[in-house]
């Protein structure tokens, strides 16, 4: 009885692609050359990017594929095992995506890199012109000013377009920690623009990166506000800004054109002159109405932040409202949190100066609640209200009134603050309310003087926004109304309103009590990854130093090279340029142009052993462990020789084998080995040549290519041959029949000079610094990496590694949105000579040099 329960327990075969169970009608299991079986139907709508071939998918193997698919064979063991168990065929179903290329990244969350990465702008796409005014005017209390100029497409994805010598405001947003100070030149890592500015965004906490995404959101819907472009990475300065849209015109600079139109006594004979300050005063109630309907609230308005675009109409920029926040909070926190002796005299000079002469406005319930933000809190009914969109009409009425009344209400303004300070810094919170009532009064008188008659509905809302209760204030489309009125009377006031904003305190945003605007100092706001001092780079000359006899990497070499913590070993050893690198045997096997072999330890590093018996430059190296570990070298003049890979190492090479030379080609420029016991050769003469293993025959040549082949590398029983032709192409490696060819067609040919191959991702890197990435032989990616020739490139699951002609190692991390591959630039190595050979092994990176030094990096992490 328990075996019938176990035998009806078991899964029947089914195809790995549509999940459906072999059957004898629509799903027949067809065996591929690879030996996994598919169903027929399966294997007739599976991509097949070139005639004759198809993925495995189990193993992703390249293998033929006949036609008809009806001539597979069948895999007979299944269907009699499902025809046993009497499986029945069912009704086809949608058949799933096939495996996604997950790769998690090191530094953030893939959600995180695709949702920020499109606001990145190009390094070189704008420079600053101005650092702004005041005090803090290189602090992220200002903002700068630049200009566009280059024009990357990219923008354009963000929903705005950058223009050629466009005007742009930057706002800082934080600076990027320089974590390479230990680095002793020149193996220096650097990290990539995109990274340091991507850092820095994730080093942000959540509340300043929702209040940036409710900014960057509102901006692109709402015509009234400076469109924000995104964030830019200054290289002097370390510094990332917000890129926004700016215009010359400035609100507080038409200050005193905008009061000398207001009417003093004659209204009748003036009444044209007022009607250009009451649009400006609409325009201004347009913007910050908009706001609100976008849930945000400013919490502080000043002049500084409207300003006109060329049409004349009136604008918030956005950089200046966050600006004046964060100068705000920090000149607040400075006097009331202050010493306590600060003298009123020195008190009264620092308000002035930081707030009242920007004619900024901060509304009683924002500045208790910045004081309790600064752990002062009063226990009184004073600081009971709650901030939210009265605020904003508190500070809106107090710049139309400064419009209107001048350098009076600015003494007003500034007494207001004062006595506002001192009676939080001494605790005198109790009065307030009767003192305020007091100063309203004041207000009022000033108004009056200022406005005739005429004017009594404007002089009353005005009053209303100012009242202490900001339950109590109107709302912007209430003001909108009065102050149309005195330029338009219409019979359709009635209908023409603006959208009211519903009063929900609780889901509105205040700016100047959010965390972008907390008066900390920015200059030490980086990424919480990172740490100052923490870089080290340890060199050894290819001898035994201090603690390399217990060398172990607990971590990634990328890992510790972008956490800053990475050691630098140096083995010395040859005399001219590294050509090849290869591991086995638990040595390190190295060839050169001075003719040698090296062997060097793997446990220390040291120097073990030379083959010395070329008589040319050996060109490559490679390992196999095929009955007994051997080393294979091949030169220039077509030697190939094999020696023992295991103590004793012997002197001489235990087989020399000689291709036929070719006057006009000659020269053996790369090595595969596989693991069926053959031995690949890429030579000058165009072909390429398979030796067996077991007596050192020549077996077979395959030709195709119609230069230099220059590159061999094996992966999933095919093996990928790159030429100076600019190709690259496929062969089975159970017959040594041609499958395919990548990158033939029209246009300039440029040499491909190495090859990287992991699972089903192929990376080529040619002569003119172009890397190509192929996925599933599909070009994914074609982009300019070095500025010359990419002589070497590795590639270990997510991590791609390339160096040549400029004397740098770019790092890289593939990733994946659905059908795109990207391959994300994390950094790069200054190398002090020309890179020519790379391998990474077990989390090490090898780096060999045309100076003949190796160097061998890996993670300090533990």
């Amino acid at each position: 009885m328990a075996q019938d329960e176990t035998e009806s327990t078991l899964e029947l075969p089914e195809c790995p692609v549509c999940l459906q169970q072999y059957g004898a009608v629509s799903t027949v299991p067809r065996v591929l050359a690879c030996g996994h079986s598919s169903c027929e139907d399966c294997l007739a709508q599976l991509q097949n990017p070139f005639p004759g071939t198809i993925r495995c998918p189990a193993c992703t193997q390249l293998v033929k594929l006949p036609n008809p698919i009806s001539s597979l064979p069948k895999n007979i063991d299944l269907l009699r095992f499902n025809t046993s168990k009497g499986s029945k065929n069912h009704v086809s179903t949608p058949k799933n995506d096939k495996d996604q290329l997950f790769i998690k990244p090191l530094l953030w969350s893939h959600e995180f890199y695709s949702t920020w990465r499109t606001w990145v702008l190009p390094g070189a796409s704008i420079i600053i012109e101005s650092n702004g005014s005041g005090d803090d005017s290189y602090g992220f209390c200002s903002v700068c000013y630049g200009k566009v100029l280059k024009v990357s497409n990219s923008v354009s994805s963000m929903g705005c377009v950058l223009k050629e010598n466009e005007k742009v405001s930057l706002l800082e947003i934080g600076y990027f920690a320089d974590l390479n100070k230990g680095f002793s030149s020149p193996s220096k890592f650097e990290n990539s623009y995109e990274v340091k500015v991507m850092s820095v965004l994730y080093g942000l906490s959540e509340g300043e990166k929702n209040e940036l995404e409710s900014i960057i959101k509102a901006s692109l819907a709402l015509h009234v506000m400076c469109k924000v472009y995104g964030f830019w990475y200054n290289m002097d300065k370390r510094c990332v800004y917000m890129v926004s849209e700016t215009f010359s015109g400035s609100l507080l600079g038409k200050m005193g054109v905008l009061r000398n139109a207001v009417l003093e006594k004659n209204a009748e004979e003036n009444i044209g002159n007022a009607a250009e300050f009451v649009i400006v005063c609409l325009d201004i109630c347009q913007t910050v109405n908009d706001l609100h309907l976008r849930g945000l609230v400013t919490g502080c308005l000043g002049l500084s932040c409207f300003g006109f675009d060329k049409f004349g109409r009136v604008y918030v920029d956005i950089s200046e409202v966050m600006a004046t926040g964060r100068r705000v909070r920090k000149t607040l926190t400075e006097v009331v949190v202050g010493k306590s002796g600060t003298a009123g005299e020195d008190l009264v000079v620092r308000l002035k100066n930081n707030i009242v002469e920007d004619f900024v406005f901060v509304s009683p319930e924002v500045f208790f609640e910045l004081s309790k933000l600064d752990g002062i809190v009063i226990d009184s009914g004073s600081s009971r209200h709650h901030v939210g969109y009265g605020s904003d009409i508190w500070s809106l009425a107090c710049a139309i009134i400064s419009l209107l009344v001048g350098k009076a209400f600015t003494e007003e303004m500034q007494n207001y603050l004062s006595y506002l300070v001192t009676a939080v810094r001494d605790e005198k919170g109790l009065d307030f309310v009767r003192w305020y009532v007091e100063w309203r009064q004041k207000i009022r008188t000033l108004i009056e003087c200022r406005l005739g008659s005429e004017f009594t509905n404007m002089k009353e809302i005005l009053l209303t926004c100012l009242e202490y209760d900001p339950e109590n204030r109107p709302l912007v489309s209430q003001m909108w109304k009065i102050l149309r009125a005195l330029v338009i009377k219409s019979e359709l006031d009635e209908v023409k309103d603006l959208k009211q904003e519903i009063r929900m305190e609780n889901m509105c945003s205040c700016l100047i009590l959010g965390d972008f605007c907390q008066s900390i100092n920015k200059v030490t706001k980086q990424s919480p990854r990172y740490t100052d001092d923490t870089s080290t780079v340890e060199n050894v000359n290819g001898e035994e130093a201090d603690g390399v006899g217990n060398f172990a990497a607990d971590k990634d070499v990328v890992e510790g090279l972008s956490c800053g913590q990475v050691k630098c070993i140096d083995l010395k050893g040859h005399l001219n340029c590294i050509t090849g690198l290869a591991v086995g045997g638990g040595f390190l096997f190295s060839s050169s142009f001075d003719k040698m072999v090296n062997v060097w330890s793997l446990q220390d590093y040291s120097h073990v052993h030379s083959f010395k018996g070329h008589e040319q430059r050996v060109m490559a190296v490679a390992f196999v462990d095929y009955g007994e570990p051997l080393c294979i070298s091949g030169d220039n003049g077509s030697a190939i020789c094999i020696w023992r890979a295991s103590n004793p190492l012997s002197p001489e090479p235990l087989k020399k084998l000689q291709e036929q030379q070719d006057w006009r080609y000659s020269g053996i420029h790369a090595l595969a080995v596989s693991g069926s016991q053959y031995l690949y050769t890429g030579s000058g003469d165009k072909s390429i040549k398979s030796w067996s293993l077991q007596d050192y025959s020549l077996s077979c040549t395959m030709n195709g290519h119609k230069s230099v082949v220059s590159s061999l590398a094996i992966c999933d029983e095919v093996l990928y041959s790159g030429s100076w032709d600019g190709t690259v192409r496929l062969w089975c490696l159970s017959d040594h029949s041609p499958l395919a060819v990548l990158g033939e067609g029209p246009g300039s040919v440029c040499s491909v000079f190495c090859l990287a191959v992991d699972e089903n991702v192929l990376v080529a890197a040619h002569e003119n610094g172009l890397m190509k990435i192929w996925f599933d032989d599909i070009l994914v990616k074609s982009a300019q990496e070095h500025d010359g020739a990419i002589f070497s490139a590795c590639k270990k699951e997510k991590w791609i590694f390339t160096g040549g002609w400029d004397k740098a190692i770019k790092v890289k991390e593939l990733s994946r949105d659905g059908d795109q591959i990207d391959a994300v630039p994390i950094g790069s190595i200054t190398c002090d000579s020309v890179v020519t050979s790379l391998l990474y092994w077990q989390g090490k990176l090898f780096v060999g040099q045309a100076d003949g030094v190796i160097k061998v990096y890996y993670s300090a992490v533990r």
